[in-house]
């Protein structure tokens, strides 16, 4: 993990999901690219516009340029290596764009949720990033002096496509020393026998090296509600889960798992692309 790309708008969540990265960039040596995305019309920084307002934004821009001064002189950020990006388009599509520029490894970032109708209609920023991303998101809902994982929740169907993402979790809870609990809920539309369950976890997890982990078959009434209560029990300090980043009409129908969660967990979450 050495580059971390934390997306900014200099709010107080922003700064909260900045603070976890510092605490990961000290203890893997990672870079912090900080991206901000400017909304700027784009006729102001046309140069074929007549009247280009180029002034106004350069304006913004050193502004913006500004904003990131103050911000990397924190305490939190000394010794840090950070690399300050503004990006003048707000689509979410630069910030998978820029992953793949500065071939970033995790993404970090804040968010307050989202709830009722404009969840349904708008969503949060995190939720849209976990969507398009193709490097794993860890969102952070809260401020945390320390990061540390020791409970780390990691809720499947364990269906063979889920495998890599799960490697993916056991190198994040490696670095922490973090024991993984392997979730799968059981609802009354998708029943399957504790006996089935178990099976079909040790046959996923067969391979591994990693030891430090338990397993649990849960009942609930829906799969993200007893991630939810699974997670509250054990007073776990971090939910992974792999999305498959629906997109369009699919998504809106059908919705993702992954997003709910990001919205609704007053925890932090980790996504992985399946």
């Amino acid at each position: 993990m050495k580059k971390i790309l934390v997306p900014t708008d200099f709010s107080e969540a922003a700064e909260n999901a900045l603070k976890v990265a510092a605490i990961l960039a000290n203890k893997y040596g990672s870079e912090i690219y900080l991206l901000h995305m400017m909304e700027i019309p784009m006729q102001h920084i046309d140069p074929g516009a007549v009247q280009s307002d180029i002034p106004e934004a350069l304006f913004f821009m050193k502004l913006a340029h500004k904003k990131f001064e103050d911000l990397i002189e924190s305490d939190y950020l000394e010794g840090i290596t950070i690399h300050e990006t503004v990006k003048a388009d707000i689509t979410f599509n630069e910030i998978k764009d820029s992953c793949k520029e500065f071939d970033i490894d995790l993404i970090v970032m804040g968010s307050h949720g989202a709830s009722g109708l404009k969840e349904m209609f708008v969503g949060s920023n995190a939720e849209k990033v976990v969507r398009t991303s193709e490097v794993p998101v860890l969102v952070i809902k809260n401020e945390h002096n320390h990061f540390n994982v020791s409970d780390f929740v990691f809720a499947s169907d364990f269906k063979n496509d889920n495998k890599k993402t799960y490697e993916q979790a056991v190198n994040f809870a490696k670095a922490f020393n973090a024991k993984i609990h392997l979730l799968m809920v059981n609802t009354a539309n998708d029943f399957m026998t504790s006996y089935d369950a178990q099976a079909r976890i040790n046959d996923f997890i067969a391979g591994q090296s990693y030891d430090n982990y338990t397993i649990t078959v849960h009942n609930d009434t829906t799969v993200e509600q007893g991630i939810l209560n699974f997670s509250k029990d054990i007073n776990a300090d971090l939910i992974g889960i792999s999305t498959h980043g629906r997109q369009g009409i699919a998504h809106f129908f059908n919705g993702s798992l992954s997003e709910d969660l990001v919205n609704h967990a007053k925890r932090p979450v980790i996504t992985f692309k399946i």
